[in-house]
C-alpha cells in the first residue's frame, strides 16, 4: 500500500482501498489487515514528518534517490519505532531488514539496518 502511494501518488484511504478490494489475499483480511491498514494511517497521517526523520538519518542518500523498496520498508519501521510502543526494536529492526533483504537489493539489508539503528536511538526506543 505504500509502495502504491509512492509510485502512483494516492492517498492513504485510496491505497487500503484499492489494495483490499483488488489485490489482497482474502485470507489476511483479519488481525494482520488491521495491523497494515493502521502502519498505513499512520504513515499517511504523519508523512511529512517521517520523511523527514529519514532524510536526517541516511547520510549521502537522498530520499528521491533511494530504492523504492528501501524507502518503503523504512517508512513502514519509522511507524513501527514511533507509534506502536508495544513492538520490541529488535523485531522492528530484524523484520525490517528481513524484507529489504528479500524485496530489496543486494545492498538493502545492511543499508536498512544501518539507517533504522541510528533512527531507533534518536526515537530512543530501547
Amino acid at each position: 500500500m505504500l509502495y502504491s502511494m509512492d509510485v502512483a501518488g494516492v492517498s492513504g484511504a485510496h491505497a487500503i482501498k484499492a489494495y483490499w478490494g483488488h489485490l489482497a489475499d482474502p485470507g489476511l483480511a483479519g488481525e494482520e489487515g488491521e495491523f497494515a491498514n493502521e502502519i498505513v494511517r499512520s504513515y499517511a497521517e504523519h508523512e511529512k514528518a517521517i520523511n523527514e526523520i529519514i532524510r536526517a538519518s541516511s547520510h549521502h542518500w537522498r530520499l528521491e534517490r533511494m530504492p523504492i523498496v528501501d524507502r518503503n520498508v523504512l517508512r513502514v519501521a519509522i511507524v513501527e519505532l514511533r507509534d506502536m510502543k508495544d513492538i520490541p526494536k529488535r523485531v522492528t529492526l530484524n523484520e525490517a531488514v528481513e524484507l529489504a533483504k528479500r524485496f530489496g537489493s543486494e545492498g538493502s539489508g545492511s543499508f536498512v539496518n544501518g539507517v533504522l539503528d541510528r533512527i531507533a536511538t534518536e526515537l530512543g526506543k530501547s
